[in-house]
């Protein structure tokens, strides 16, 4: 089975609530019903996530609008899904990857297929700084940084997209993408965000941790951070 990231970007004249009633209500059903389609995850941009609005970072802009998550059988086979997402977006990219879940969301914040899932999805998309070796990278962040952000952050859902492959000529150059899912309070709260309960000290302690880890395999003036809200639609597991 392949995963297949998509970046969609919607049409000017539709709101970000409008996007997402559109990708829910009339492209997920098709979507889903598509034989070798196995799952499918969307995030979007919509009103529920305006308090997160700080916490954007736009290094390609104009960012995406939405991510549509879709696992199939064979990615080459996408002749078959993509004149359905092609009908509901202005445009749109698609990476291949290989997804690695160190938290699982649905363990502590259980949804149903289709309903949003509680908090806010951290949509990041990155790179290594341009001269630094490609397994030290990934030694760096699998190994060294995966602990660090789970120690100093209040994330309950952590989802590692390494890039594989940009499917086509225009998707643009990117080494991962990362979803994180934070509880609601951290959309506008550094304590929340950093689960300090309020003690300055431990929110230093933690800020200070998370900077420290990142700029070690981040380049941050390639980097955007996305806050979206989430809809599992199509669990992998019910197959």
């Amino acid at each position: 089975m392949e995963k297949l990231l998509y970046p969609l970007w919607k049409a000017p004249s539709l709101s970000g609530d409008e996007f997402r009633d559109e990708l829910l209500l009339q492209l997920a059903p098709k979507l889903t019903g598509i034989e070798g389609v196995h799952g499918l995850r969307i995030c979007v941009v919509d009103s529920a996530v305006s308090a997160a609005a700080g916490r954007r970072i736009e290094s390609h802009a104009p960012v995406p609008d939405a991510m549509l998550s879709l696992w199939v059988d064979f990615a080459g086979a996408a002749g078959h899904w993509e004149p359905l997402i092609d009908a509901h977006v202005s445009t749109k990219t698609v990476y291949l990857v290989a997804e690695a879940e160190p938290l699982v969301s649905q363990q502590t914040h259980p949804a149903m297929p289709g309903e949003r899932l509680y908090g806010v999805c951290q949509v990041v998309f990155m790179s290594p700084p341009d001269d630094m070796d490609r397994d030290k990278w990934l030694s760096t962040w699998k190994d060294s940084h995966t602990q660090v952000a789970i120690d100093t952050q209040s994330t309950f859902g952590y989802r590692q997209n390494l890039v594989v492959r940009r499917m086509t000529a225009d998707t643009p150059g990117c080494f991962a993408v990362v979803e994180e899912n934070f509880p609601p309070e951290a959309m506008a709260s550094d304590h929340a965000f950093y689960a300090t309960g309020g003690d300055e000290a431990l929110l230093q302690k933690n800020m200070n941790a998370m900077i420290e880890s990142c700029t070690r395999f981040i380049d941050f003036q390639k980097i955007d951070v996305i806050p979206m809200s989430e809809y599992l639609i199509k669990p992998v597991s019910s197959d």
